[in-house]
């Protein structure tokens, strides 16, 4: 599977108010043609989805204005389908536990590499493709 092939055909949403790594996962997604938009907060994010739809949502653990794991719980109806993934530096296995338990697809823990990233994504796209076939 060319993982890239598929991630041009869908929309990436990426929150966490590190400013180094909305950068550089911009540049690495946007550098393989790909539609990811990158916002500094949970408020953004939420303002954003309630006019657009994003097939796959990064988001951090730790924000400002709200952690992500509530972040995906206001989302969880408006966004079924999408695929959630969890980044945070303070990764346990009560967090984890939860996060599995609100339907959060992954979970990353920093520091990681847009490897990290591409092989996660590729991974829960090939699971949902052998459920869908």
């Amino acid at each position: 599977m060319d993982l890239f092939n598929k991630l041009k055909n869908m929309r990436i949403l990426l929150i966490d108010d590190d400013e180094w790594i909305r950068d550089s996962l911009s540049l690495f997604f946007e550098g393989e043609g790909c539609n990811l938009k990158a916002l500094e907060s949970a408020g953004e994010g939420l303002k954003m989805l309630k006019n657009e739809n994003y097939d796959i949502i990064i988001v951090d653990y730790r924000l400002p204005d709200m952690d992500g794991l509530k972040f995906f719980k206001r989302i969880q109806e408006s966004h079924p389908n999408a695929f959630k993934l969890l980044i945070t530096a303070y990764g346990s296995k009560e967090l984890l536990s939860k996060a599995r338990e609100m339907g959060i697809h992954d979970f990353i823990e920093k520091p990681f590499t847009s490897e990290t990233i591409e092989s996660s994504l590729s991974r829960l796209i090939k699971e949902s493709s052998a459920t869908e076939g």
